[in-house]
């Protein structure tokens, strides 16, 4: 028995998908997303093309830049003389 033709067209990839997106715009979602600035068009557009492997070390990424900034700040703010 052949499967009929609506299942095997949700595994076929879809040729209206946009390409995957850079790691640079990658960055630029996440650190948009860490301040609270992003478009809700722009969100939806980057979910089909950005990959969750990405957005991890991107988040990573981030966070760790995040908080060398405000360690050097600290350091700058509190050291004497």
């Amino acid at each position: 028995m052949k499967p009929d033709r609506s299942e095997t067209s949700s595994q076929e990839p879809d040729a209206e998908s946009p390409p995957p997106a850079s790691f640079l715009k990658v960055l630029g979602a996440v650190f948009s997303s860490f301040f609270g600035v992003r478009k809700r068009s722009a969100g939806e557009r980057d979910e089909v093309s950005i990959k969750l492997p990405h957005v991890i070390i991107a988040g990573l990424l981030g966070a760790a830049v995040l908080v060398a900034a405000v360690a050097t700040l600290v350091a700058f703010i509190t050291r004497k003389g």
